[in-house]
């Protein structure tokens, strides 16, 4: 009786063991299974990734040649082509990061969305400025023959204009500099730059009738050899303007001008502690908006 007993728990344990067998069998191959698919979702996943990549940069090149096959048109819209790049890098960090299929594939079509409103809009715009230039080009057509005639008279108006204004201008004449020296009340010219304590200009502004009468600011800049201008102070009180551009002067003479021969002699005077280099000097005479004379001083 004992025999039999010890016997059948002996089967029922072989059984036990032979259960638990299969079940870590079945359990290995489900594992195998779930390891295996796992590795296929994260083979699609990166497959799908790659796919979105892809559609990424060629709507993105796509989008890149209409802006430069438009050229500048593409700078009206700027905005839209800002938010179309800004979608682009998201996308792309998306990417590169734990991402969605849905989200990025929601992401991608609003992409698209707007990359066609904007090639759409292009057009627009490009159908607008075409008409535009048509439209000018016939403006252009209908206008050439009066454009012609005034052309003609705009020609002859700027030639009289242009003798009334050149005879308008200051003329000089017998324009002298030299360098001098101070004996008591007398003075003494020498061309010895360590010797020199004034340069001294003198000129004719040449009579003329057409010249408003009155007082005339005349301006004179003396340059160094060095080409540096001669001058009191760098403060604009010591400036002029000479067609749009603020320049410093040497010299500043007033002059009350009666439409006839006026002379005129003015003095620029050197420092104390100013030296005057050797070499060739340039004077400039200036009235207005016209240079009216020019001379030069060579010293020692």
């Amino acid at each position: 009786m004992n025999s039999f007993s010890g016997n059948n728990n002996t089967r029922w344990l072989y059984i036990v063991l032979a259960v638990l067998a299969l079940i870590i069998i079945a359990l290995s191959i489900w594992l195998i299974s779930a390891k295996s698919n796992l590795r296929d979702l994260q083979e699609e996943k990166e497959a799908q990734r790659i796919m979105f990549q892809r559609e990424v940069d060629s709507l993105m090149d796509e989008h890149n040649k209409v802006k430069a096959a438009y050229g500048t048109l593409a700078d009206s819209l700027l905005a839209k082509d800002s938010i179309i790049q800004a979608n682009a890098v998201e996308i792309k960090q998306l990417l590169d990061t734990q991402w969605e299929y849905n989200r990025i594939k929601r992401k991608l079509q609003q992409l698209q969305v707007i990359s066609q409103n904007y090639v759409r809009q292009m057009d627009s715009l490009y159908t607008v400025n075409r008409e535009l230039t048509q439209e000018n080009e016939r403006i252009k057509e209908d206008l050439s023959q009066e454009r012609r005639r005034v052309q003609q008279l705009q020609r002859t108006r700027d030639e009289l204009t242009t003798k009334v204004e050149q005879a308008a201008v200051f003329r000089t004449y017998n324009v002298e500099v030299s360098g001098v020296r101070q004996r008591g009340r007398s003075e003494v010219e020498t061309d010895r730059a360590n010797r020199t304590e004034r340069i001294k200009i003198c000129f004719v502004l040449a009579e003329n009738s057409i010249i408003q009468p009155g007082n005339k600011n005349i301006y004179i800049r003396i340059a160094a050899p060095d080409s540096k201008i001669l001058i009191k102070s760098r403060d604009d009180a010591y400036s002029f303007i000479f067609k749009g551009e603020r320049l410093q002067y040497s010299i500043m003479e007033v002059v009350d001008y009666r439409n006839s021969d006026t002379p005129i002699c003015v003095y620029w005077d050197k420092r104390d502690t100013q030296e005057l280099k050797p070499g060739l000097y340039y004077v400039d005479i200036y009235e207005g908006d016209h240079q009216i004379g020019e001379a030069t001083l060579m010293l020692k």
